[in-house]
């Protein structure tokens, strides 16, 4: 695993974050208020979640963990941006919804709560995740071992196909193999970029201007095959896997054309191809 990368892309994180929370608006009052950042697609593959543990890797500032978590879930969120779960907890703190959210790296993370016996019926990681990952066998074993006995793993994520092209959709990155692609402009405010599209309806601020983030980031390309086979690897039964042709909340693409329920289709002209996947993975007994 490579910790320098990691603690590289916290810096980085911290950073970007700050600029993303300044766009959001009164997001504890549109919680409370009954709304949820979650999609049609998660909600499926993570069935019922009210009176379930559930463990939310990569949460980043929480939202999706609170939505969870008013649905009854007993959740636990995890980031490696100071910035992010701080502002998690003032937001669970202020909607109301409760939750418990806790700064590590996933690695580390999941080592120290297997070993202290932690077990959570469902463990879920979304959009975004999977390429922040240096290693897939240590992080599947890690979800393995803090899995309960017929518990689920739910993945949503971007799909690796469109992460081989750049916003022109020049053909410029790997399709998998792990390697480190390294970003020295960072991670940048793709919440500036997506506007309301990544609130799901919450108000929208204009926030920080011009975003330059100071830290470099490291991504790492893994294809569905080297996940699917780490996670099966970690003895975890894989129950469904899913590809979908739209992405949802964020436009990757310049000229990406809106469809209803804030999802994005190619640009015109362009062929139909994946653009997110999802599974479920089941941990035996």
């Amino acid at each position: 695993m490579r910790g320098d990368l990691h603690e590289a892309n916290r810096r980085s994180w911290n950073a970007a974050t700050a600029a993303h929370n300044s766009h959001k608006g009164d997001q504890a009052a549109w919680l409370r208020g009954g709304g949820s950042t979650l999609f049609p697609e998660e909600r499926d593959l993570l069935g019922e979640v009210a009176g379930r543990t559930l463990l939310h890797l990569q949460c980043n500032a929480g939202q999706d963990t609170l939505s969870l978590a008013a649905l009854g879930a007993d959740a636990v969120g995890v980031d490696i941006s100071d910035e992010a779960v701080a502002f998690a907890r003032r937001l669970s703190a202020e909607s109301g919804i409760p939750a418990v959210f806790e700064r590590a790296d996933v690695y580390d993370w999941l080592e120290e709560a297997a070993r202290a016996g932690r077990r959570f019926d469902r463990v879920f990681s979304s959009y975004g995740a999977v390429c922040w990952l240096s290693e897939l066998g240590p992080w599947a074993r890690g979800i393995a071992g803090v899995l309960g006995g017929g518990g689920h793993f739910v993945l949503v994520d971007f799909h690796p196909v469109a992460a081989m092209f750049d916003a022109r959709m020049r053909l410029v990155f790997p399709y998998s193999g792990g390697r480190a692609i390294r970003s020295e402009e960072g991670i940048r405010d793709y919440v500036a970029w997506s506007g309301e599209g990544l609130l799901h309806g919450a108000e929208y601020r204009e926030g920080v201007v011009d975003f330059r983030n100071p830290h470099p980031s490291h991504e790492f390309a893994w294809g569905v095959g080297e996940v699917v086979g780490a996670l099966l690897e970690a003895g975890l039964t894989l129950e469904a896997l899913r590809e979908w042709p739209y992405s949802n909340g964020y436009a990757p693409f310049e000229g990406m054309r809106p469809l209803p329920g804030r999802r994005w289709a190619p640009p015109e002209g362009v062929p139909e191809m994946p653009l997110m996947y999802g599974l479920s993975a089941r941990k035996p007994g």
